[in-house]
């Protein structure tokens, strides 16, 4: 990762690392000995910090391991947090393989209302253009003519044609649609842009199933990706779209979005722990560059503030 790329990784998720680094700051006064107490109370910030309960717990009882009954210093506790952090990361941080078995290769993007799908298909197809493929865009948000609008402009900055209807339009018919065009036109890849939903709304949860129907019938080994876009200032209520999101469609991986906005940037360690997920990408801003592939080590360090 460049420099340039990290500076801005730390920058974005300065909220979540100050609130960590200040916690255990707090704790840890110059040297002091690591004792029962002050590992309730280093778990404790932990938890406030989006890592959640099962994390926290064994990132402490790891650091008792090692360090149990000796002197720590703010510093030390930091990097080790960072280092075991990294280990929990590191099999989730894969970048997107987007084969050359599939064409299209189809990508399927889901999520709840504003956590950023539409913006970050736009990102997303702006890379793989930058990568030497031909990406075609799905307006499948039927029901906002404000996300068709976007997605149109994302589709001239990039290049990319963009397949859209009318609002209110069946978002599965258009879809459909798209996938014979994109295969008729040699695309590469087909970006898949869905409806918004509160994953609790049942009738457009049936309807987002019946989206990955039609494109099964076209091709049934697609959809050949299903990224969920988590926004990272829900914190903890991430875990619970993981979950219901995952229970109705094949979700193979997470993008986690608007880290530089909140403190809970703590919250990615916690669902990689719990779920497994691969982590595609992370956002920290709003232009193109501020969405790239995720990298363990870099983003541990960012977050408990140990210069990289």
């Amino acid at each position: 990762m460049s420099g340039n790329w990290f500076s801005r990784l730390k920058a974005g998720l300065s909220k979540s690392s100050a609130k960590i680094a200040d916690g255990i700051s707090g704790l840890v006064t110059g040297k002091r000995q690591l004792d029962d107490d002050m590992l309730e109370e280093l778990e404790e910030q932990l938890v406030m910090a989006d890592l959640g309960p099962a994390t926290a717990a064994r990132l402490t009882a790891n650091l008792a391991k090692t360090r149990f009954d000796k002197e720590v210093t703010a510093d030390e506790v930091r990097l080790a947090f960072a280092e075991d952090i990294a280990g929990i990361l590191e099999p989730v941080a894969r970048p997107m393989d987007v084969g050359v078995g599939h064409r299209p290769h189809v990508v399927l993007v889901v999520g709840v209302n504003g956590s950023g799908k539409t913006t970050t298909i736009g990102k997303l197809a702006k890379a793989l253009r930058d990568e030497g493929r031909s990406v075609m865009l799905a307006a499948g948000d039927t029901f906002r003519a404000a996300a068709v609008e976007q997605l149109k402009i994302w589709g001239e900055r990039t290049g990319c044609p963009v397949v859209a209807r009318d609002t209110g339009a069946d978002a599965a018919g258009l879809v459909f649609d798209a996938m014979r065009e994109a295969r008729e036109q040699g695309i590469d890849v087909l970006l898949v842009d869905t409806a918004g939903r509160l994953q609790n709304k049942e009738y457009l949860m049936a309807e987002l199933e019946k989206v990955v129907r039609v494109i099964a019938k076209q091709d049934e080994t697609a959809p050949h990706d299903t990224l969920l876009v988590l926004d990272a200032t829900v914190g903890q209520n991430a875990h619970s779209q993981v979950e219901i999101f995952r229970e109705r469609v094949a979700v193979s991986g997470l993008i986690v979005t608007k880290l530089d906005g909140t403190a809970k940037g703590g919250v990615l360690v916690a669902l990689a722990d719990r779920f497994g997920l691969p982590v595609h990408a992370v956002g920290v801003g709003e232009s193109a560059e501020d969405l790239r592939p995720f990298r363990a080590d870099d983003y541990a360090r960012s977050l408990m503030g140990v210069e990289g």
